[in-house]
């Protein structure tokens, strides 16, 4: 019984750093309704990459060492050489879009946030989709700038 007690106490203690820690439901919806924003924004310019000023445009959401890494096309690591393979490969080929309700965003404590979603590509010009993939990417936030450092993009299918 003396060994029991002490026990009960010290778990009793520790109760409140085994709990789960409180949501800031405010603050989720308002990062969920920024990450949401700046997905469209940076893909509002990728889908018209073609037209004078975009592709800078899409430049602008990047951290100059950003890391992008595709399963089909493996890594590049950084801005400059993601930029040329969008002109060579996106730019008037095809466009992304988010498939409605697939994007998650979770905040990265004194960082920024990750979201992770499922995108289609379409062929310009064209009304249907052909493939799809799963994305990640790390944002990180300077003050009000928000920056894209990563990306992944994988598990790449035909629709």
């Amino acid at each position: 019984m003396k060994l029991i007690a002490p026990l009960l106490l010290s778990l009793a203690l520790a109760m409140p750093a085994l709990a789960a820690p409180p949501t800031d439901e405010g603050a989720a919806s308002a990062l969920n309704e920024r990450i949401a924003a700046l997905d469209g924004q940076v893909f509002d310019a990728f889908n018209r990459c073609a037209e004078p000023g975009q592709l800078e445009r899409h430049a602008s959401f990047f951290a100059e060492g950003v890391e992008f890494y595709h399963d089909q096309g493996g890594v590049t690591w950084n801005r400059d050489d993601m930029l040329a393979n969008t002109r060579r490969y996106v730019c008037g080929h095809f466009r992304r879009e988010l498939v409605p309700g697939s994007l998650r965003v979770y905040p990265v404590k004194g960082f920024g946030a990750i979201a992770q979603g499922v995108h289609r590509f379409c062929q310009t010009g064209a009304d249907r989709c052909e493939g799809a993939a799963d994305f990640l990417i790390i944002w990180q936030r300077d003050g009000e700038r928000w920056l894209i450092t990563r990306v992944v993009s994988y598990g790449h299918r035909a629709l």
